[in-house]
């Protein structure tokens, strides 16, 4: 008759939870976000709103001072360059502003977490429960035949 020592038992018991735990947070996450996506599309309108937010330029109060008025004389020439440089940058960066999608962004990112706890999960629990089942089976059968 084999004899297990607890220490073993409670490690088997132990990680076979941590395997449920780890698909049960990956599971739930997953469920909400299908949620959010399709049930409470307003639940991320807020993120939408905050990450629309336009970047603020070094030196904001120079500029506005040159946009209000119009008197670029007082420039240095690498000031005006840098303006210019300023200028075609921020265009550029509403131009992919407008092309991307933070919350997409977000629920994929969120979605590879999901299936990473699940992916890590399901191979912990299903090994070591499976080494639990095999235990109990091969004790009670010991029982039965003594």
């Amino acid at each position: 008759m084999n004899n297990y020592p607890l220490v073993r038992t409670i490690y088997l018991y132990l990680f076979a939870l941590l395997g449920l735990v780890l698909m049960t947070i990956g599971g739930v996450r997953f469920i909400d976000m299908g949620l959010k996506a399709f049930i409470f599309t307003k639940a991320e309108e807020e993120q939408r709103l905050y990450n629309k937010q336009p970047p603020m330029p070094i030196q904001i109060e120079r500029i506005e001072k040159i946009a209000t008025t119009q008197d670029t004389t007082d420039l240095t020439d690498d000031e005006k360059a840098t303006i210019r440089q300023w200028l075609n940058d921020y265009k550029s960066w509403q131009e992919q502003q407008s092309k991307f999608d933070y919350i997409i962004s977000k629920r994929h990112k969120d979605a590879s977490f999901n299936l990473a706890l699940i992916i890590v999960g399901l191979p912990l629990y299903l090994y070591h429960w499976g080494i639990i089942k095999r235990e109990t089976k091969r004790k009670k059968n010991q029982i039965q035949e003594a």
